[in-house]
């Protein structure tokens, strides 16, 4: 039976999913229905969190849009996510920054790696 389910979960992995970790900045462009159409709504921000494996991974982003703080949760290998691209790269010494929620402006940024 595990066997079962780990097939039917294979089957719905992506094939190619973008490396990107806590703290760095993406741009996630989702698919949105309205009514009959369909189109791509891109929604850039911090990511402060992954969590679970396999098919069931999601991470959360959060941006600041005209001083409130919004956070959207997604699938990692959803349909519905058509590209994440790796905006920048930011330094995270753990693995969940819910810290950012209580911080505004310069203070709720994340340092960026230099290479």
């Amino acid at each position: 039976m595990n066997d079962i389910i780990k097939n039917i979960e294979a089957a719905q992995m992506k094939q190619s999913v973008p490396e990107f970790r806590v703290g760095d900045t993406v741009k996630v462009s989702a698919k949105i229905k309205e009514g009959n159409r369909e189109r791509i709504q891109v929604f850039e921000g911090t990511v402060i969190k992954r969590q679970g494996g396999s098919n069931r991974e999601t991470f959360t982003v959060r941006k600041l849009s005209n001083g409130v703080g919004v956070e959207k949760t997604w699938p990692l290998h959803s349909p519905f996510v058509e590209d994440i691209t790796v905006v920048r790269r930011g330094k995270a010494r753990r693995a969940k920054l819910f810290y950012l929620r209580g911080r505004i402006g310069k203070a709720a940024k994340v340092k960026e790696i230099v290479k």
